[in-house]
């Protein structure tokens, strides 16, 4: 991870200029409003922090709290970093599947007024499709591992929801004794995965229906007529479901390190936002329809704080979800027990009983205690000053 070097826009500019606005003009969740007021406080005088002082040349500086908040573009990089190095070391040496499950765009809007719903309907079908495939005998008779991660968002902010899931290039047998090895190429079909995917999300989604566990207002209110709920269930049906089965990373690390991208990530990344002026907000966007050419695109202000607020998750949303022998109840039973199998020896890891600069030292090389002054001396914090805005 580079030193964090402030870009010439943020999102925190964004909600500072046209946030009081929108907020005018909209009746928000509670949730959005503290998504808005956490980016904009963080890392300033608002949250408080300490003021640091070099031992060696006396150069201070201060050193402002971050908010924390899971979608503010400022503070998922250390996570991000502890997330994949825990992961890595983890990971069997073996060449990991990556799946990519997506919904049609048709519930997008029932998505947005039942994020909580939806997203764990999205979890639940996806990793069930591969597990009791995975359980068939005729593909390979055995528990997989699997880590599913949520991705709601496309290159323009518009929201697309899909899950991300890295699968075991095999699992441990019913008994538990045996690893029972797939083929190097993906060994599930995709037509099948696509068809037992779309039954299993539309099973779930009428049971939730049938309870009454759905907000169905605005665009969504006539679905509160059977009739017009049983269409689009017909439309769903009737629709090709995409699940895409990527080509297996050459290890185990490389997979873990591409989709990392993804784990921490939030809509849109500081750097990506070009111009901030006139109600207006312009970012780049790679476009994938059009050979990835990366393009700009310019909105309302209000447009691009509703696209990027489409993409807030419920709170205590868990957007990062382990099955089967990486289900978090046995899974560092699981994997002793595959490494004495497959003779694999474990690497030692460091990362229990470092502080977070010197994992970030080891992983980046970068040492967040050097004075950026004189290079030498190692920064000390001498003082401790209070915020006086809660991010909630």
């Amino acid at each position: 991870m580079k030193p964090y070097i402030k870009p010439k826009y943020e999102m925190a500019d964004v909600f500072s200029l046209y946030g009081s606005a929108y907020r005018d003009s909209k009746k928000l969740p509670l949730s959005d409003h503290k998504v808005m007021n956490a980016i904009e406080s963080c890392r300033t005088e608002a949250l408080g922090g300490h003021l640091d002082k070099c031992a060696k040349c006396d150069y201070t500086k201060n050193a402002y709290n971050s908010c924390r908040n899971r979608h503010c573009p400022k503070c998922q990089g250390m996570n991000q970093l502890k997330w994949i190095d825990k992961r890595v070391n983890e990971m069997l040496p073996l060449g990991y599947f990556h799946l990519v499950f997506t919904i049609p765009k048709e519930l997008n809007s029932l998505c947005q007024m039942n994020k909580k719903e939806l997203y764990g309907i999205l979890f639940k079908a996806s990793s069930e499709t591969v597990t009791m495939l995975c359980a068939d005998k005729k593909y390979l008779g055995a528990k997989p591992g699997i880590i599913s991660i949520l991705h709601t968002w496309g290159q323009n902010l518009m929201d697309h929801p899909h899950i991300h899931m890295i699968v075991t290039p095999g699992g441990l047998s019913t008994s538990e004794n045996k690893w029972i090895q797939s083929s190097k190429k993906f060994f599930l079909p995709v037509k099948v995965l696509s068809k037992v995917f779309r039954g299993k999300f539309l099973v779930l989604l009428k049971k939730e229906y049938e309870q009454k566990n759905l907000k169905l207002l605005g665009s969504n209110q006539p679905l509160n007529k059977q009739q017009n709920f049983k269409s689009l269930m017909n439309i769903l049906y009737k629709k090709a479901w995409v699940v895409y089965a990527k080509k297996p990373f050459s290890n185990a690390a490389s997979l873990i390190k591409y989709l990392g991208k993804y784990t921490h990530r939030v809509a849109l990344s500081n750097s990506r936002i070009l111009d901030v002026k006139n109600q207006k907000v312009s970012f780049s966007w790679k476009d994938y329809a059009c050979k990835n050419k990366m393009k700009v695109m310019t909105l309302d202000a209000n447009e691009f704080i509703r696209r990027f607020l489409l993409h807030a998750l419920p709170k205590g949303f868990c957007k990062i979800r382990y099955y089967g022998i990486m289900a978090n109840k046995n899974k560092k039973k699981n994997l002793v027990l595959i490494r004495k199998i497959l003779k694999i020896t474990l690497k030692k890891h460091f990362a229990d009983s470092e502080t977070w600069q010197q994992q970030l030292l080891r992983l980046t090389g970068f040492n967040v205690l050097k004075c950026p002054k004189c290079k030498s001396g190692e920064m000390l914090a001498i003082k401790v000053f209070e915020g006086y805005f809660a991010t909630g």
